[in-house]
């Protein structure tokens, strides 16, 4: 019996792509479907998270996730990846540095954000570098004419940023956390505040006016909304 994506609580975006919201911090994960193959957006908070987010995806997909893309290395969307064992995992160039030489910081700030310790010890020592640095654009074939750019728009809400853009109508642009609709965008220690509204402004140049903008936590916005809080962040950080 074939499931629909609002079956398993899934918001469908176009054919075969989708994205949930995650309990918790309404982290969001994006599921792109090929032929044989499926990417999945960002990871989930924790490895038992990861293995809910994969069994669900699979069932949507009909079939294994073949790629993961990470939008940056924050925990809430990296901390699951390890229980995608077997995908072809993407980040960012820099990513790998943060998870071989940053993993005190990682664990230290899911704890404070409230995931349980011992789940991010699991999670922490379950990290694996994404075996595919992007620092440019990336272009995935998944078959079935369906393709997915993975495009390095950072540095700005951390120093490794990547959006992922599916082509179609409408395009749909994976922002992570350069976007977000339910609440303003935090900005941590690892955030680059300076390079930001450039940032959105590559975000809104991939996608065009037209496109659908799936933030790392809230509603899909439009590139109105996009271009309203690049103009809030630049007036936040003083950027001219």
């Amino acid at each position: 019996m074939t499931v629909t994506w609002e079956e398993l609580g899934w918001e469908r975006l176009a054919a075969g792509v989708g994205r949930c919201r995650l309990p918790g911090w309404d982290c969001t994960a994006g599921l792109v479907v090929g032929e044989g193959t499926a990417l999945l957006v960002d990871a989930g908070s924790s490895l038992a998270e990861g293995a809910r987010l994969r069994a669900r995806a699979e069932d949507l997909a009909g079939g294994r996730v073949t790629h993961l893309a990470l939008t940056h290395p924050h925990f809430d969307h990296v901390f699951g990846a390890a229980a995608f064992a077997g995908a072809e995992v993407y980040g960012a160039v820099g990513l790998d540095a943060v998870f071989a030489f940053e993993r005190a910081e990682l664990r230290l700030d899911a704890v404070r954000n409230g995931l349980p310790v011992a789940d991010a010890d699991e999670a922490v020592d379950a990290l694996v570098a994404p075996r595919h640095p992007v620092s440019g654009e990336w272009t995935l074939d998944l078959g079935g004419g369906r393709q997915a750019l993975l495009a390095n728009v950072g540095p700005g809400h951390t120093a490794h940023d990547l959006a992922v853009l599916i082509p179609g109508s409408p395009e749909i642009v994976f922002c992570g956390d350069l976007v977000e609709e339910s609440g303003e965008p935090q900005a941590g220690p690892d955030a680059v505040p300076a390079r930001w509204p450039d940032a959105l402004d590559r975000l809104v140049a991939l996608g065009g006016e037209d496109a659908l903008y799936v933030p790392g936590h809230g509603a899909v916005v439009d590139a109105a909304f996009v271009r309203r809080q690049r103009d809030e962040l630049a007036a936040r950080f003083g950027v001219i």
